[in-house]
């Protein structure tokens, strides 16, 4: 017996299927499944019906204890936004407690935003430029580069290499390529042969041409004329963008800003005439028109445009038909009657006002529109009469009808019988009050401001109304104001009262002002608000806008609240020298006197008002004032010592100047001790105190200079000279840092002819006082005078690298380094690095100047001035250009205006005005010896 089995006890072959042979397949028994699955948890299942109840739209089933699944993401959106309530305030009613609530958290809200406001703007423009200067753009960190190319000769430009690839392939390629040959073509020979002959022939308009071919055979002419206006034109527009914009975005040339006035004006001038439209774009918007009238034709606004554009077309017949045609499918429109009144003449136009008021009898435009087109007075007030009987509820039309009467008493029964219909018009309140007499206009203000209690404007116009019954001092209108409104919850901001009081102040009611700035200038503000800085900068924009009554009543209320605030005495004082009279100035000056008694400077301003006003005595009696409230102050010493000076009282002027010398001897006390002797001509006495000075004071670069001074005298071979030249280098090494040392050591040199140790003077001097732009300046000064150009663009070129911000090297660069075509493209540059400089404003405007543009130039001078009025040298370049195109009340009023501001300041005014021989002489005669002396 063989082991083998049977077929059936076989084991299966390899991938062996049952019954797929004969294709029975697909089927499967239970122990094909195997074991049961476990079913959904219980997690599951509602989370699946939670599900579910989301996509339908319904409500979370309770079943199996389901809930509605909370999406954290959408929980801290609802919370962050307060207007979508859902929970337990869902269905409460917004009322009137809940908008006081908002309207004070809202008013919180811009209490938080404005606190610090100030700073933060500060410390946001400081962090933005540190990262500007941080991070410069790559054009500017090769600025100066390019402009040392400027310094390259033809040769140097000649031997620098191109940019590209330089390998001895490349190159031999690139060489014989510039040595290949090309045939000329025969028509560039004819031209060449035609372009130098001349011919004469009579042009198709019978006009006879004479000139060469080359210039007419293109058809157009190089004119280098206009070519060099229109770019002066467009570097003159983008120097007053600069100019005006020389910050931030703008002067990066990023500023997309757009005025919406000026470009809606743009537009308006822009407008098409019927004899500038192309025939071809009539006919393309006409079908497009007709399209849109024919779909829908109940559309107004169509049926207008399809007419204004026959209008425009110029066939006026046709517009009235399509017009008309749009007032029958729109019989409701008042712009589509509007629009065919305005096409159809007078009469035609009074039958279709009759129409369309037919169709629209409540359109107040359609009423007065009608009203207008009637010429008599009667006409017009029965036009008027039939629109208030069908609209009585209309302002416009009860204010129409009252200015169309001429009797005051016709006018006040119309407002009274208006005021009755509408009791919340204020305009109509007030109107009626004006035409009333005092009494009743007082009982037409009290009915309607019970009828708006929450009306303003009502209690203004009974504060104005007691001003002009001369009870404004009886009767506070504006503190009930203030009390009325704020309960109704009607009271405006601080700003809009200051605009109120402008307002005010402009119809001549200055005591309605004050009163509205008093009882309201400190609203919303908390002690722990910077109430002074707020106050100070509401006064400066009343100041700026002419409203100076505004800003004396917000003056006098901070003073109310900061007495002792010697700031705010200043700037009161500062308004009333500038826009008020002597008398109001004397009095403040006392009150603050008496408020701030240690404030020097108030003390020595009203001893100056004094003495101005031709009171000696007065003068001193404040000063001896003065010195009891502020014993050993030098400033007091030394205005006692002016003013004895200037009344010639010299022996007492020396002895206060020695007793100062003695109780205050502080080295500026020394140094107008040996100006004063100076102005004398007592120069012996003078060397003798200034070396007393030094022995006290070594430190003291003004006693140094003053040294220097007397020694250097006129003549340039004296021997003093070489005092001058000892004091002021033991000057430079006791005081390395004082820059006008540094430069009167290296005038004295070159005054001398050793240029050699001028140019060693300034070099040491920009290594003690590095990034200097004055010893920069005086550096290319110094090679210019000598006549090396070469170098002195050299050191500017360096100069600018190190101080690329001053408008003193870029006005020595532009005007003396620069050929006169490449000024104005310098100056833009300039002004573009710059941010206002008034040297470089009056550089530009001396461009100007010699380009005869007068009026450009007098603005960039004025703009110079209002940058800094202190600049002496500013107005001296201003007089100076007036004297020659200005009229007598243009030069009387700049040296008043100067006379006022009194410059200390200027490369030429400074050194004039502290001469001793012009010690004795005005702001005035100081200007005109500056302006003999500008170049």
């Amino acid at each position: 017996m063989s082991g083998r089995k049977d077929f059936l006890s076989q084991a299966a072959p390899e991938n062996y299927v049952a019954g797929l042979g004969r294709g029975a397949t697909g089927f499967m028994t239970r122990s094909d499944l195997g074991p049961a699955r476990e079913g959904p948890s219980e997690d599951q299942i509602k989370e699946a019906l939670a599900k579910r109840a989301q996509q339908l739209g319904a409500a979370p089933p309770t079943a199996y204890g389901a809930t509605e699944k909370k999406d954290e993401d959408d929980d801290d959106d609802r919370y962050q936004d307060p207007e979508n309530e859902v929970g337990l305030f869902a269905g409460g009613a917004y009322d009137k407690e809940d908008d006081e609530a908002d309207r004070i958290y809202q008013e919180v809200d811009e209490k938080m935003d404005r606190r610090r406001k100030i700073r933060r703007e500060a410390r946001e423009q400081k962090e933005r430029e540190e990262h500007e200067r941080k991070n410069p753009k790559i054009q500017q960190g090769f600025a100066d580069l390019k402009r040392a190319l400027g310094t390259l000769t033809d040769d140097q430009w000649a031997s620098m290499p191109e940019v590209g690839d330089l390998t001895g392939k490349n190159r031999r390629t690139k060489q014989n390529l510039r040595q290949r040959f090309y045939a000329v073509p025969d028509s560039v020979i004819a031209g060449a042969r035609d372009s130098s002959q001349f011919e004469s022939s009579i042009a198709e308009d019978g006009s006879q041409t004479n000139g060469s071919s080359a210039d007419s055979a293109d058809g157009t002419m190089t004119n280098f004329a206009d070519i060099g206006a229109a770019r002066d034109k467009v570097l003159q527009v983008r120097l007053d963008q600069a100019a005006l914009g020389s910050g931030g975005d703008s002067s990066a040339g990023s500023a997309t800003n757009i005025d919406p006035k000026g470009y809606l004006t743009s537009l308006t001038k822009s407008e098409v005439k019927a004899g500038e439209v192309e025939v071809g774009d009539v006919k393309r918007v006409r079908v497009l028109l007709e399209s849109v009238i024919k779909t829908n034709p109940k559309h107004a606004p169509g049926w207008i445009a399809a007419a204004r554009l026959e209008e425009v077309a110029g066939k006026i017949v046709a517009a009235r038909n399509v017009i008309a045609r749009g007032c029958e499918h729109c019989p409701k429109s008042e712009d589509a009657w509007l629009e065919n009144i305005r096409l159809n003449d007078n009469h035609n136009a009074k039958i279709i006002a009759a129409n369309a008021i037919k169709n629209n009898d409540h359109s107040v435009r359609l009423w007065i529109e009608a009203m207008k087109l009637e010429f008599d007075q009667r006409a017009k007030k029965r036009v008027l009469r039939h629109a208030l009987d069908h609209i009585p509820q209309s302002v416009v039309l009860w204010k129409e009808a009252v200015n169309l009467e001429e009797n005051p008493d016709d006018a006040r029964l119309l407002l009274a019988k208006a005021t009755e219909l509408i009791p919340l018009s204020v305009e109509l309140w007030l109107a009626l009050a004006r035409l009333e007499s005092s009494e009743n206009a007082q009982k037409v203000l009290n009915k309607a401001r019970k009828a708006v209690p929450a009306s303003h404007e009502i209690w203004v116009a009974a504060a104005r109304l007691q001003e002009q019954m001369g009870n404004a001092d009886k009767i506070n209108v504006m503190k009930r104001a203030v009390q009325a409104l704020a309960k109704e919850s009607a009271m405006l901001k601080r700003e809009e009262w200051i605009t109120e009081a402008e307002k005010c102040e402009e119809e001549g009611a200055i005591l309605t002002c004050g009163a509205i700035i008093r009882e309201t200038l400190g609203w919303s503000l908390d002690e722990d608000d910077d109430r002074k800085e707020i106050w100070m900068e509401d006064a400066r924009s009343s100041i700026g806008r002419g409203k100076f009554e505004t800003a004396r009543a917000i003056y006098a209320y901070a003073l109310r609240v900061f007495v002792n605030k010697k700031s705010i005495w200043l700037a009161a004082t500062d308004l009333e020298r500038n826009h008020g009279t002597k008398q109001a100035l004397s009095q403040l000056l006392e009150k603050a006197v008496e408020a701030c008694p240690k404030s020097e400077v108030l003390w020595m301003q009203l001893a100056k008002e004094k003495w101005q006003g031709g009171e000696i005595d007065n003068a001193r009696r404040v000063l001896g004032k003065a010195f009891n409230q502020n014993p050993n102050n030098e400033d007091i010493w030394l205005a006692a010592v002016k003013l004895e000076a200037d009344n010639q009282q010299i022996e007492q002027a020396r002895e206060l100047l020695q007793t100062a010398r003695r109780e205050a001897g502080t080295d500026r006390v020394w140094i107008k001790s040996v100006a004063f002797e100076r102005q004398l001509g007592n120069t012996d006495a003078a060397l003798d105190l200034v070396n007393q000075g030094l022995q006290l004071y070594p430190k003291t670069a003004k006693l140094w200079m003053i040294k220097g001074q007397i020694y250097s005298g006129p003549d340039v071979n004296s021997p003093s000279l070489a005092h001058a030249r000892e004091a002021y280098y033991t000057g430079t090494r006791a005081c390395p840092s004082s820059v006008p040392l540094w430069l009167l050591a290296s005038r004295l040199e070159e005054r001398a002819g050793v240029v050699v140790k001028a140019r060693s003077v300034l070099d040491r001097a920009r290594l003690a006082v590095p990034k200097d732009a004055e010893i920069w300046a005086e550096s290319v000064r110094v090679e210019r005078r000598a006549g090396n150009l070469a170098q002195a663009k050299n050191l500017m070129a360096k100069a600018l690298q190190e101080v690329p911000n001053s408008g003193l090297l870029w006005a020595e660069s532009i005007w003396h380094l620069e050929a006169r075509t490449q000024r104005k493209p310098r100056s833009l540059e300039a002004i573009k690095k710059v941010d206002n400089d008034p040297i470089l404003f009056v550089v530009v405007a001396r461009i100007f100047w010699y380009e005869r543009r007068l009026e450009k130039a007098a603005s960039w001078f004025e703009k110079a001035i209002l940058l800094d009025s202190d600049l002496g040298d500013t107005w001296a370049w201003y007089f100076k250009f007036l004297l020659q195109h200005g009229t007598d009340e243009k030069r009387e009023d700049v040296v008043g205006k100067c006379v006022v501001s009194e410059p200390k300041h200027g490369e030429i005014w400074q050194p004039v005005a502290k001469d001793p021989r012009n010690a004795s002489k005005g702001v005035e005669e100081v200007l005109r010896l500056v302006v003999g002396l500008l170049e």
